[in-house]
């Protein structure tokens, strides 16, 4: 069974920062792109961040740039999002999601894809960020 976990999430101050990690299970992300998205109450899941097979390129939304870092590695079958300076805007919960592409590609991160162009998604963790 193909799984990603997430861990990482809680409650932080305005300002503070937290790291999600993203655990593969049953698979090798090694020809997997990885999506961050979240969704907070009320609104539409939004794409977060995008890193590419090799970490060549990377995406960010633009409400997080400069702010969050995504990154991976591929030998611990594991991805993370490090967040910085985080507004109460950012409270949602995060999922990480994963694209076979299968095989070595050289993939731009550029859009985000449909939720029925995910291969493989995360349950989710939650974010909240409030005083």
């Amino acid at each position: 069974q193909l799984q990603l976990v997430e861990s990482g999430g809680g409650l932080v101050q305005p300002g503070g920062s937290l790291r999600l990690s993203c655990a593969a299970s049953g698979f090798t992300l090694d020809y997997y792109v990885i999506f961050w998205f979240r969704q907070a109450p009320g609104k539409e899941r939004e794409g977060v961040s995008c890193i590419s097979l090799g970490g060549g390129s990377t995406n960010y939304a633009d409400s997080v740039k400069g702010r969050f870092t995504i990154s991976r590695d591929n030998a611990k079958g594991t991805a993370y999002l490090q967040m910085n300076s985080l507004k109460p805007e950012d409270t949602a919960v995060y999922y990480c999601a994963a694209q076979n592409l299968g095989g070595p590609h050289n993939y731009y991160c550029s859009q985000y894809p449909h939720r029925d162009e995910i291969d493989v998604w995360g349950e989710g963790t939650q974010v909240t960020v409030s005083s």
